[in-house]
């Protein structure tokens, strides 16, 4: 198979790639092939290129957050321009924390924060325009002055990121200090300028909510890029009958191994190809223009991507390219173990399937189960991995197993009522439940390892998730005010006159006392103490603690004081003020919370009262409900757990396809051997009922079950005896390999019609 010449070899390859292309349309499962190429390409090029892109996120984060932080003049030197720097935090309802930064020029020419294009005037604010849209509904454009703009993007390390630069109205010392937060002198931003930068007083909380990077490519490796290679190793082998016999005449007419390769090239070529170009397009879009990325809320930045474009949106799809063709080749050249033999392949492979089958009740027994029989620590961990691990290799069995009893239990419906198409998809079911065991393992293991990620990623949060259960429950008419920075008695009296028919307490904890415990005095006069359902003693008096129907007792019980007792000391307003005003100023040496409380109940608007706080104080106030704080800290790691939601169904829905186009190639196989059913039963109802016993029900079986398996398996880790499996997820995993089988089975159903009304005309 040679021809003289270069020009000769030239032709000789054109046309070997044309009969790989003509031989690719030509066979069976030749569409099936095709679709299977082209998204194992497109999804390996997403895969990837998201690799490329989370490193250009990671890269261009840091470098934006050394940009923008502050630099403080060496050795304490006085510089001619600087800038007072405050960070301090905030939060909205149930959300992460973010940075509130307050600054205000000092002299010269002060140096501005990058994203900010001028100064904002005394008591106006610039916020990120991410910041303003998640808190429309709390009106957070107005919470700490009048709305000056909004943060460029070169001062935000992303698009998503939620950041404020406040200027307070009376400006901002250098002396200034809130709690272990103190106002530097600040001579410039990043580390070009002349100083030390500094470290720990940076805008934005992404560095210390943000996992390490190689988490979050595990996380992109395992849900996309593996599920992806498994979709192309059986895509390289879709339709292998006809190959490996075209391969043998092809050697056999003195083929050379790269004739074959260039035959394989053709064939593999186109698919590939397309998926190459449409996931380099995709990668393009997102390198053109800033993404939000569903689910997560997420919006992928442009900027950050460019400076990887190339490699992102042109090697990471070439690679893919080579990596597809490269398999297709290997397969189509790897000898093959008892190709050359003459003997039919028995049964007694799948005799195992039963044996593994008793033992998954037994292992899904154990990991559900075992960690409350088993002595901790260790064992209970031990009991659950096995369970895990041991219902990983038995459930694909047991499904096999119970497929094959149940296509028993078909052949004999069949038989007794003349139902060809069951009869078929029975036979095959009950005689090779191995083909089925590999047809369900991809989609019952995705399950499993999707719900044990989200459940673990819960684990991280466990605290908040437990905090927020706790918070519905609580009382909301009550609501923690801790004044930021040393303010006079007449603004908080203010403050307390502007929150009209709350009564207000001061509560505040000191160190000394007995034992060395914390001692905490509640102050309040006595409307105060008689709505909280306290005494109202002439002199200090001690109770055990806050009565359980006091709308203070789940403040006390959040609030960052000591168990024990509790000092009740009367004082009336002006009292109370004085006494709040000094405690702010004195934070070295005593805690203190003013606490606001409605007698009739009803809920106290936290948003409103931050806005209040930023109106009367010139630091505003941290303000909050019981327990509000576990939940702030919590949301971080439940908005990364969106991120494993989201790449998990992406791999479950490759690995369905897998499975399914696997069953369907092997269904197709088999296609024009049961084309004269169509003869002998009159019709083609045949095809498409073979079509949803081979294709349909395994993968539909496997999804149900197999979610209702994952969900049991994730069920006990957790703190508190309750799944972080949402109701939504399961619905939603079900649904992808639901939706996913229905669309094969058509497929397969169209096909297998199409080659049984080709065969009909030739045999007349």
């Amino acid at each position: 198979m040679t021809l003289a010449g270069a020009g000769g070899t030239l032709v000789l390859a054109r046309r070997l790639l044309a009969v790989g292309r003509a031989a690719g349309r030509r066979t069976e499962a030749g569409g099936v092939r095709f679709v299977a190429l082209f998204l194992a390409t497109l999804v390996l090029g997403l895969g990837l290129g998201s690799l490329v892109a989370v490193h250009a996120v990671y890269a261009g984060k840091e470098e934006r957050r050394a940009a923008r932080t502050p630099v403080v003049a060496a050795d304490g030197a006085a510089g001619a321009d600087a800038t007072a720097w405050l960070a301090l935090t905030d939060s909205l309802d149930a959300e992460r924390q973010f940075s509130v930064v307050y600054v205000s020029p000092l002299r010269g020419d002060a140096p501005l924060p990058p994203g900010l294009d001028r100064w904002p005037e005394p008591g106006e604010a610039v916020l990120s325009p991410e910041l303003r849209r998640a808190g429309t509904g709390e009106d957070i454009d107005h919470r700490y002055g009048r709305l000056a703009g909004t943060i460029g993007e070169e001062g935000l390390d992303e698009p998503s990121e939620w950041l404020a630069y406040v200027r307070p109205r009376e400006g901002l010392s250098p002396d200034r200090s809130v709690g272990s937060a103190v106002a530097e002198v600040v001579t410039g931003f990043g580390p070009s300028e002349a100083g030390h930068m500094a470290a720990g007083r940076e805008p934005g909380r992404g560095g210390e909510n943000d996992k390490s990077a190689w988490m979050f490519q595990a996380v992109v490796l395992g849900l996309l890029v593996l599920p992806a290679v498994v979709l192309l190793v059986v895509a390289a082998r879709t339709g292998a009958h006809n190959r490996d016999r075209r391969t043998a005449l092809v050697a056999a007419l003195g083929g050379r191994r790269l004739d074959r390769a260039l035959i394989a090239v053709g064939e593999a070529g186109l698919a590939a190809a397309f998926g190459a170009v449409i996931s380099a397009a995709a990668v393009g879009v997102a390198v053109a223009h800033d993404l939000r990325i569903p689910h997560t809320d997420y919006i992928l930045s442009s900027a950050h991507l460019r400076v990887y474009g190339w490699t992102a949106a042109v090697l990471a799809p070439l690679a893919a390219f080579l990596i597809v063709l490269a398999t297709v080749v290997l397969a189509d050249l790897a000898p093959r173990r008892g190709a050359s033999g003459t003997r039919p392949r028995g049964t007694s492979r799948s005799a195992w399937l039963p044996r593994l089958a008793v033992l998954c009740p037994l292992s899904i027994l154990l990991a559900v189960y075992g960690p409350g029989l088993a002595p901790p620590p260790a064992l209970p961990m031990l009991s659950s991995w096995a369970g895990t691990v041991g219902t990983v290799l038995t459930l694909p069995a047991a499904l096999a197993t119970v497929t094959a009893l149940a296509g028993s239990l078909l052949t004999r419906r069949a038989r007794a009522r003349g139902l060809p198409g069951t009869l078929i998809a029975g036979r095959r079911s009950s005689t090779h439940p191995g083909a089925t065991a590999r047809l369900v393992t991809g989609v019952s293991v995705a399950l499993i390892v999707l719900m044990q990620a989200v459940a673990w990623q819960g684990i991280f949060g466990s605290q908040a998730t437990e905090a927020q259960q706790n918070s519905v429950r609580m009382d909301r008419g009550v609501a923690s005010v801790g004044v930021r920075g040393a303010v006079s008695a007449s603004a908080v009296a203010g403050f307390l006159a502007r929150v009209p028919g709350v009564e207000a307490v001061l509560l505040t904890s000191r160190g000394g006392g007995p034992e060395g415990r914390y001692v905490t005095t509640l102050h309040g006069d006595c409307a105060a103490l008689t709505a909280l359902r306290l005494p109202c003693p002439a002199r200090e008096t001690r109770v055990a603690g806050f009565p359980e129907e006091s709308s203070l007792a789940d403040l006390f019980r959040w609030a960052s004081y000591r168990k024990g007792e509790l000092q009740i000391r009367r004082a009336d307003t002006a009292a109370l003020t004085e006494r709040a005003a000094s405690a702010s100023a004195d934070r070295d040496r005593e805690t203190s919370t003013l606490a606001l409380v409605r007698p009739d109940g009803r809920p106290l608007s936290v948003p409103a009262l931050k806005r209040l706080s930023h109106e009367v104080f010139p630091l505003g106030a941290v303000v909050g409900a019981p327990g509000e704080d576990d939940v702030t800290v919590g949301a971080a790691n439940r908005d990364q757990g969106r991120w494993s939601a989201l790449f998990g169904m992406v791999g479950i829905a490759v690995l369905a396809m897998t499975a399914g186009l696997s069953a369907m190639a092997e269904f197709l196989r088999q296609g024009r051997a049961l084309a004269p059913l169509s003869v002998l039963t009159g019709g083609l109802r045949v095809f498409r009922t073979s079509a949803a016993w081979a294709v349909l029900a395994p993968l539909a079986f496997a999804g149900t079950v197999g979610v209702a398996v994952a969900a049991a398996l994730a069920a006990p880790i957790t703190s508190s005896g309750e799944s972080y499996v949402s109701g939504g997820l399961i619905l939603s995993a079900t649904g992808v390999v639901l939706v996913v089988s229905v669309v094969l089975w058509a497929w397969a159903s169209r096909v297998a019609v199409r080659q049984a009304r080709a065969w009909r005309p030739s045999g007349d």
